[in-house]
């Protein structure tokens, strides 16, 4: 793997980094390492071991939002890649009520879609078809973080307790 959780200095997840930037961390002396990887990093002088998961040494404020940012791999990663209407697998976004019709972007309106379904549905309301969604959307909790798909290392599963693990690869 070569991707490492970075954690705050509270333990609280933060976001996704490569394993590069989480070896500069550690060298730098602003992040410990709290889970490893059986692999080594070797130069010259030093060894480090390979990071799974870090800890900031000092505490990071991060803003708080009261709802995670909507995104295509957002939307995808909540509805499990699946078209809400036939649960086939997914390729577009669709809104429930048709942005043409005054529907807004929004967690709550934008469903993963297969292109049959988003075409047959085209900017009509869900009543004036044939389709109906297999669960309601809504806004992921606070504190989502999104992977880039690939499965979740083990030993982050610990720390991702309060905050569920779901896209996109953030840096500090």
């Amino acid at each position: 793997m070569s991707r490492t959780l970075l954690l705050n200095a509270t333990f609280e997840p933060l976001c996704i980094v490569s394993f590069r930037r989480a070896v500069v961390l550690v060298l730098k002396e602003k992040a410990e390492i709290v889970a490893r990887d059986h692999a080594e990093f070797h130069a010259e002088r030093v060894s480090v071991p390979c990071p799974s998961v870090i800890r900031l040494m000092h505490f990071v404020r991060v803003p708080y939002r009261s709802r995670a940012p909507l995104s295509r791999r957002g939307v995808f990663a909540r509805d499990d890649h699946r078209c809400q209407y036939c649960n086939r697998p997914a390729e577009n976004l669709d809104h429930v009520i048709p942005r043409s019709r005054g529907g807004e972007h929004s967690w709550e309106n934008v469903v993963a879609a297969c292109r049959p379904c988003n075409a047959r549905k085209e900017n009509r309301y869900l009543h004036e078809t044939d389709l109906r969604l297999h669960r309601r959307p809504v806004a992921p909790a606070p504190g989502w973080v999104v992977t880039s798909g690939a499965p979740i290392d083990p030993a982050w599963e610990p720390y991702l307790i309060t905050a569920p693990l779901v896209a996109i690869q953030g840096t500090v």
